[in-house]
């Protein structure tokens, strides 16, 4: 990989990026290191460390990236007929190894303490920002009224992870069940009040 880019810097930086999230993709945030990375890449330390300043740059940077590349994944899921199935179709959508690493490496980053420091902190919570109106708009278009799309997001988001996590020791069977029972849960969310129920709770005249 020739370390001279023909359109500046920038198209380097990205190239750059790109290539060192596929590896921490591949390989993992947790070890990461400069040298083994830089050879992996076709670059050299000192390269990465002109283009992000930092180990600790590059690292935001990455979980950045892959962040934006789960939220591109989300953007081009397809409407859902109900609430429900959008669920059951968003945790098919998790087993997408293209998916599914990005959010390893999110968790990865979590895990390590990564995420509760500067200037991955920052980079966290601007992509959950993003990853949530993504998540935000997929249901309404599937189906979730705007006024209960962020009841919805609240309850489905941190339960898909936290199943997404238990695929190291869970069945997907019995994990699948449980996704079920979120899409009923998230279902019921997104009905609107029983119009018959209103009217009969109103005082007669």
């Amino acid at each position: 990989m020739n370390d001279r880019a023909p359109n500046g810097r920038g198209d380097r930086h990205s190239a750059l990026l790109d290539a060192a999230t596929d590896y921490a993709l591949g390989n993992g945030l947790i070890g990461l290191t400069l040298r083994p990375l830089a050879a992996a890449i076709g670059t050299s330390d000192r390269m990465l460390i002109y283009h992000f300043g930092s180990h600790a740059g590059l690292v935001a940077a990455i979980t950045a990236r892959a962040s934006d590349r789960s939220t591109t994944i989300i953007d081009s899921l397809p409407a859902a007929p109900t609430v429900a199935e959008a669920v059951n179709r968003l945790w098919a959508a998790y087993d997408d190894p293209a998916l599914g690493r990005c959010l390893d490496l999110y968790i990865q980053a979590a895990a390590t303490g990564l995420i509760g420091t500067e200037p991955h902190r920052t980079v966290a919570r601007e992509s959950h920002q993003r990853w949530a109106a993504a998540l935000s708009d997929y249901f309404t278009r599937s189906g979730a009224p705007p006024r209960r799309v962020a009841r919805i997001v609240a309850l489905v988001d941190p339960a898909l992870v936290g199943f997404h996590l238990d695929l190291i020791t869970t069945a997907r069977e019995d994990l699948t069940r449980g996704v079920e029972q979120l899409a009923l849960a998230a279902q019921a969310l997104a009905q609107p009040p029983d119009a018959a129920l209103n009217r009969s709770a109103q005082p007669s005249r």
